[in-house]
């Protein structure tokens, strides 16, 4: 009898032994789910593996959109003709929805270099071998130009949104978010995964997919720290304002300076450090970097 491929769940049951006070009991607890998911590229009957992350099940076809649009592979949802998961009859049933499919339109055409760096990735780190910022111009990418300008009472009420809306996180402990925020702090989207570069991808794959890109005038927020990788995806979606919970490294701030961003850290508790582009922050905010 032929076993239907069964797709996994953001969220798996586990059971395990917790000790407090020297006393031990088993209970059941629920964990974030962790898969691989490989991206495949079709592009003039070829068929080229082009990237394999862990992930969190959920928002897959976003998370192939958003990482191919921030690799420069695509530039907008009209450069996909279609995204699959994968049908092939040799693959174990298991692996069917770790595998997602990317047709490109007829003629869109691509260099194989620009993903060699690409082919693992892992959830705690993003992808090793990054492009460097030279890259970044070379591949043409713009300084953002000015705006908009937001009030720190803003940023104070940004973390408290972010951790309200992590449905996953609430059940599990154990995810990452991305969330895209208007100038006045209004939560649009947000995505949850076991990686923050993955989560990011997750959030600029679901705005190329409903036309919602550049994101211009918007406010982009990660649990954690933020790091080159962060940077770039946001930086090639447009997002002017990056904020993160936790520090930024050097390379990051060497983008956001480059490249016009406003980068604040650390943002938790009615504070928060601007390390770049403080003149996007209202009166009060300003000063420094």
């Amino acid at each position: 009898m032929d076993v239907k491929p069964r797709r996994k769940g953001s969220k798996t049951k586990t059971r395990l032994r917790a000790v407090e006070d020297g006393v031990a009991r088993l209970r059941s607890d629920t964990l974030a789910t962790e898969e691989p998911l490989e991206v495949r590229l079709i592009s003039g009957g070829e068929r080229q593996t082009v990237a394999v992350t862990m992930r969190t099940p959920g928002a897959d076809f976003e998370l192939a959109a958003g990482f191919l649009f921030g690799e420069g592979i695509i530039s907008s949802r009209e450069d996909i003709r279609r995204i699959s998961y994968c049908t092939d009859p040799e693959v174990d049933a298991e692996q069917l929805y770790n595998i997602v499919n990317v047709e490109l339109r007829p003629g869109l055409g691509y260099d194989p270099r620009q993903l060699e760096r690409h082919f693992y990735t892992t959830s705690a780190c993003g992808v090793c071998g990054k492009a460097s910022l030279d890259q970044l111009e070379l591949r043409g990418c713009p300084v953002l130009p000015p705006g908009p300008e937001v009030a720190p009472e803003t940023l104070y009420a940004l973390p408290e949104k972010l951790r309200e809306a992590q449905g996953l996180f609430e059940a599990t402990g154990g995810l990452h978010a991305a969330a895209l925020f208007d100038p006045q702090g209004e939560l649009l989207a947000l995505r949850e995964d076991v990686g923050r570069h993955n989560a990011t991808d997750k959030l600029v794959g679901w705005a190329l997919l409903e036309g919602k890109l550049p994101l211009s005038g918007h406010i982009a927020m990660v649990s954690g720290r933020s790091s080159f990788e962060i940077m770039q995806k946001c930086l090639m979606a447009g997002v002017p304002v990056v904020c993160a919970v936790s520090a930024p490294s050097s390379l990051a701030v060497e983008v956001a300076r480059r490249f016009g961003m406003t980068l604040v850290g650390f943002l938790r508790d009615r504070r928060f450090n601007v390390y770049a582009g403080a003149e996007r922050i209202a009166a009060g905010g300003k000063g420094g970097a």
